[in-house]
């Protein structure tokens, strides 16, 4: 497959699996945690009497749940060992095809956590035999809030496992998760939340009625053949999508409302360079591992820090090089400042072209203006009032 030599993640993790030991395993994306996991229980199965349903991996996507189970295709193409994508999206005669598959049987069963409790729900899984629980993207699962489906599909299971928990990200409720479901894991942390030392990262600061034009200067201006381009909101997705068709500049846009034969074949098509840019939301900045993108632009800054990592790390993935874009305008500015604190680096901020104008002058940490205040008690209603403060 290509692969001359093991990455940090796989050199600490793999010896730790395959003598057994629960594992949670910390190391930013783009650093070949699947290989990490998948290689050993690959290597294990073989050795095994009772494969049926020996592994089961739960992802928080459809599409990171393709994603690995392409890669394990690949991994075990010569062993005999067969995978099963599980998730949502389709129609009934998705649902009765997954279902006829797990009462066959297979080895590795790869599931997003709803579809897989409505499986389990109706009798059809049965994980008697089950060796390893992997979770994914962990961190990203609890933020969509797949707690409680997650500890209710560790119900199902045999006590007496090995459980692997991969994450790009560790919070305390990733902490608490692990310390429900493993047992005595051995820890392995590799550069947590720094973006890929092959990342050229860049930001301008705009007010947001450049960021049409600056967008358009930036695509002549700089060298790419494939591009995401992420925005916070669908809402914000298909109005960009809008603008590149008025534009006639070739665009897929990539979001929730999209029904999953359509998702699917725009990223068949953005992987075989079919389509160049790829319009999405966060839930493109996990598990879609494309080769060759050149160019992430972050129209706006994601609101969580850590979403920025996850963002700018669909480029420059395996050793390769890449360009990440920022647009901040005024309102962003902080949250960019807490990006930089969490990356540990400043940014560079790029002078606009004059063709675009003057942006806001770039101050993250200006006070708000006191006559400015909350309503309400300390309690915090979450309302915001802008009457002037009683002096």
């Amino acid at each position: 497959m290509g692969f001359s030599k093991p990455t940090p993640i796989q050199v600490k993790a793999i010896p730790s699996i395959l003598v057994g030991n629960d594992v949670i395993a910390c190391a930013q994306t783009g650093t070949g945690k699947t290989a990490a996991y998948i290689l050993p229980a690959i290597h294990k199965m073989m050795q095994s009497d009772h494969r049926h349903l020996n592994t089961l991996v739960i992802a928080p996507t459809r599409e990171l749940a393709q994603q690995i189970d392409q890669q394990i295709e690949g991994f075990a193409y010569f062993t005999g060992i067969s995978s099963i994508p599980v998730y949502g999206g389709g129609d009934g005669a998705a649902w009765e095809q997954q279902k006829r598959a797990l009462e066959k049987g297979a080895d590795i069963i790869v599931a997003t956590p709803g579809r897989l409790i409505a499986l389990l729900a109706s009798g059809t899984t049965v994980f008697d035999h089950l060796k390893h629980l992997i979770l994914d993207e962990a961190d990203r699962m609890l933020d969509m809030g797949f707690y409680d489906d997650i500890i209710k599909i560790v119900s199902y299971l045999p006590k007496e496992r090995q459980t692997l928990l991969f994450s790009a990200t560790m919070p305390p409720k990733i902490r608490a998760l692990a310390n429900k479901i493993l047992r005595q894991p051995e820890e392995i942390n590799i550069a947590i939340a720094k973006p890929a030392e092959g990342i050229d990262q860049k930001a301008f600061v705009v007010y947001e009625a450049q960021k049409g034009k600056l967008l358009g200067h930036v695509l002549k201006t700089h060298t790419w053949n494939s591009i995401i381009l992420f925005a916070s909101t669908k809402e914000t997705v298909k109005k960009l999508d809008s603008a590149f068709k008025k534009s006639n500049i070739p665009a897929k846009a990539f979001h929730s409302d999209l029904e999953q034969a359509e998702r699917e074949t725009i990223l068949r098509a953005f992987k075989n360079k079919q389509v160049n840019i790829i319009i999405g939301t966060d839930v493109l900045s996990r598990g879609i591992d494309v080769e060759g993108i050149s160019m992430v632009i972050n129209w706006d800054v994601p609101p969580d820090p850590e979403d920025y990592v996850h963002r700018v790390g669909r480029t420059a993935r395996a050793e390769t090089t890449g360009t990440a874009i920022t647009f901040v305008n005024e309102r962003d500015q902080r949250r960019f400042q807490s990006i930089e604190n969490l990356i540990e680096r400043v940014i560079p901020k790029v002078s606009l072209p004059d063709s675009i104008g003057v942006g806001p002058e770039y101050s993250p940490t200006t006070k708000r203006d006191p006559k400015f205040v909350k309503r309400g008690s300390k309690r915090n209603t979450g309302k915001r009032s802008f009457r002037p403060k009683r002096r």
